[in-house]
């Protein structure tokens, strides 16, 4: 008998809670319908045409105040824009006084080269298409902060572009020569790998596993990781032909690929 009690008064402890917080949300509920019902009420207006011969006339015993309405001359109005222009271009002027008195400089697209670091930066990456942060650091004799420095007033000046892929993010010249896909191309072709293996595909010398891991003289799971990474952003298409795949360049790429191959192999000769 005792343990039925014990269990029943368990089964009822386990019971209220839950009656308790439905009780508790109903009442929640009710307090904001009234809430609700309340603020409609008070903020319910009924607005109505004043008769044109009560114009200006309180309604309900408001005090009103007549505006004062001040005519000014034409010319007058004008003077006033002036000044307004004058005073802002004064202000402007004002700053950038400050600025120089202070030793800084407001950077623009007309003097932003004038920095030495930062034309060595801009020479780099001109030369260089695709260079990203880590190179660019190495070559210029910048620490990275300061190069990063340089480059985010560069790329706002929009004299460099940034292309981000495969988790790195590689810089252009931003003079509109290179688009979309041959942003894609130079920057896969910035590694060894990758250039002897798009090369030996283009040639048709090697379009196999087997064949470019022979060529290159590495093992094939480091070719197929490596095409894995091609396959990934486009420039490489694999077909199966038996039991053999044959991997091929993208017909869209194509014609920058034998571009920038072409001038790569102009550079190195």
């Amino acid at each position: 008998m005792c343990s039925e009690n014990q269990s029943l008064e368990l089964s009822t402890t386990r019971l209220k809670p839950p009656i308790i917080f439905k009780l508790q949300n109903k009442l929640l509920l009710f307090l904001l319908f009234i809430f609700l019902i309340e603020t409609a009420e008070a903020t319910e207006y009924i607005i109505e045409p004043i008769p044109d011969d009560q114009f200006g006339v309180p309604i309900n015993g408001e005090k009103m105040v007549e505006l004062q309405v001040i005519e000014i001359p034409y010319w007058q109005f004008l003077l006033w824009l002036a000044i307004v222009y004058i005073s802002t271009a004064f202000d402007f002027l004002y700053t950038r006084l400050i600025f120089s008195i202070a030793g800084y400089k407001i950077v623009n697209p007309g003097n932003v080269l004038d920095n030495p670091s930062r034309l060595s930066i801009y020479t780099y990456i001109k030369n260089k298409p695709g260079a990203y942060i880590s190179e660019i650091v190495g070559n210029v004799g910048l620490d990275r902060e300061h190069t990063k420095y340089h480059i985010k007033a560069l790329e706002s000046q929009n004299k460099i572009e940034a292309y981000r892929e495969g988790g790195k993010t590689r810089f252009f010249e931003n003079n509109f020569a290179y688009n979309e896909e041959e942003m894609k191309v130079i920057s896969a072709l910035q590694n060894v790998t990758n250039q002897r293996i798009i090369l030996g595909i283009l040639t048709c010398k090697c379009n196999t596993n087997i064949a470019l891991a022979r060529e290159l003289r590495v093992s094939r799971a480091t070719v197929s990781w490596y095409i894995k990474n091609l396959r990934e952003v486009g420039l490489i298409i694999e077909t199966k032909k038996g039991r053999n795949t044959i991997y091929r360049i993208n017909h869209v790429y194509e014609p920058v690929v034998e571009k920038h191959i072409r001038h790569l192999q102009d550079s190195n000769n």
